[in-house]
């Protein structure tokens, strides 16, 4: 029989090595690279003075230090200076590689940890190597872009519980991503290529103290207000949940959606199917077939997101401050996120200076985006359109912002009265109004529609 003193004394041995297994491990020993291998680049790695230092090398693609082993769920913590400021590096999660690529070396895909001395400064954003590129670019979390440290030592903690990837920057919440792919992988550590930026060549990476937690894990809260990109569709999590947003189309069913002038959803020219609400593909003409749709909710400020994916030579559009006062044939008026292929569209050409382009304010405001922030046609982008209540609105395509104005100001006037919009009076300037999803005769899906009232 154990008396009292006997079983606690064992109780906290078991607490004392139940706590001990929950602890961080090194995941690096400090003198040798035992665990880890280069792959995919030729740039150099090695130890010195307890830290692993990779060198930018002139003429090799992306190189990877990367771990044995594979990990699903872990705390990342670890600190690492890059030299220079015109450089780049970063931290792979839960990535793979694709043994033929880049001549037989080796191409590593999956999720990375930015490190961006640049003054673009996404430190800690979320980019998705050789595959779907930006998930989580710091124009969706500006506050967190001062953060870095140039030409010191940084920490950074990277959680990857579940189908969340959170990051932090010296203490800071960063990027929080909810994704479906990849439940394991291992972890890499980049040396980027310098391309033509022959400086760059000779600078370091130094990558210490890097302590991988595997058990017992916990999850920190984020603060209120850090915008969320998740992958899953039409859902939300629970922090989204917290933060206000709701789903605008629940993924099965046309519910809070009807026709614009109608009072029902269209009979035709619309299909929801396996998650997605697309616009059935009637010749190319506008609104002739099942017509526009529209929420019977009217939204004022607001912040709302979603996913679309063009066929070849697509046209459609999300507008937003839809009266449907006017009474118009043809699609319904109100300002409009263009929803476009730009190569093979000829809408794309016409209108002045590009301002019916992708993501642009459609007949307005020409939308500033790089082609690298576009994901092919045929594939899921990402759109959102913010409406502060002070009448700033600013469009993002693939979390990059791509254009803003103010409604109503004199700019806005100005633009409106050289526009095709120049005879509906106060155009654009409503208090509140419907959102629109376009049926312009072309196959277009929508997913994930979701917003949160400012």
């Amino acid at each position: 029989m154990l008396n009292i003193k006997t079983y606690g004394i064992l109780a906290l041995s078991i607490i004392s090595l139940s706590a001990a297994a929950q602890k961080a491990k090194p995941l690096f020993d400090g003198k040798t690279l035992n665990g880890w291998k280069a792959v995919a680049g030729t740039a150099p790695y090695k130890v010195e003075d307890g830290a692993i230092v990779g060198t930018m090398t002139k003429g090799t693609p992306n190189s990877f230090l990367i771990t044995e082993k594979e990990y699903g769920d872990f705390v990342l913590e670890i600190d690492i200076k890059l030299e220079g400021e015109n450089t780049n590096s970063g931290v792979q999660t839960r990535s793979h590689i694709k043994s033929e690529g880049n001549n037989g070396r080796g191409l590593v895909y999956g999720r990375q940890m930015e490190i961006d001395p640049t003054p673009r400064s996404w430190t800690g954003g979320i980019y998705d190597e050789a595959r779907r590129l930006w998930l989580y670019p710091l124009e969706l979390n500006p506050s967190a872009k001062p953060l870095y440290k140039k030409n010191e030592f940084n920490h950074y903690r990277i959680e990857n519980i579940g189908n969340e990837l959170k990051t932090w920057v010296n203490g800071t919440p960063v990027a929080y991503v909810i994704d479906t792919l990849d439940q394991s992988g291992f972890i890499g550590l980049q040396v980027h290529g310098i391309g033509n930026n022959l400086e760059n060549d000779g600078k370091k990476v130094y990558f210490k103290n890097i302590n991988l937690q595997t058990e017992g894990l916990k999850s920190k809260s984020f603060p209120k207000g850090i915008y969320t990109v998740n992958l899953t569709p039409n859902t939300l999590s629970g922090y989204e949940k917290s933060e206000g947003y709701k789903l605008l189309f629940d993924g099965k069913s046309n519910a809070g959606w009807v026709g614009a002038y109608k009072t029902t959803f269209p009979a035709k020219g619309w299909k929801i199917e396996n998650g997605v609400i697309g616009v059935e593909p009637s010749g190319g003409a506008e609104s002739t077939n099942g017509g526009d749709i529209v929420t019977k909710e009217e939204f004022a400020a607001f912040d709302m997101s979603f996913e679309f994916k063009l066929t070849p030579g697509a046209n459609s559009g999300v507008k937003y401050f839809v009266t449907l006062s006017e009474k118009n044939t043809g699609s319904a008026i109100g300002l409009e996120y263009q929803v476009l292929d730009d190569v093979l569209h000829p809408d794309a050409k016409l209108g002045r200076d590009g301002n019916r382009t992708l993501a642009s304010l459609y007949d307005l405001m020409t939308s500033k985006k790089e082609a690298r922030y576009l994901r092919p046609i045929g594939s899921w982008n990402n759109g959102r359109l913010v409406v502060y209540p002070n009448n700033k609105v600013e469009h993002y395509l693939n979390g990059v912002k791509v254009l803003e104005y103010v409604r109503g100001s004199e700019e806005f006037k100005k633009l409106v009265a050289i526009s095709k919009y120049k005879d509906w009076k106060n155009f654009g300037e409503a208090p509140k109004g419907h959102i629109l999803l376009q049926d312009h005769g072309n196959k277009v899906d929508f997913r994930t529609i979701k917003i949160k009232k400012l």
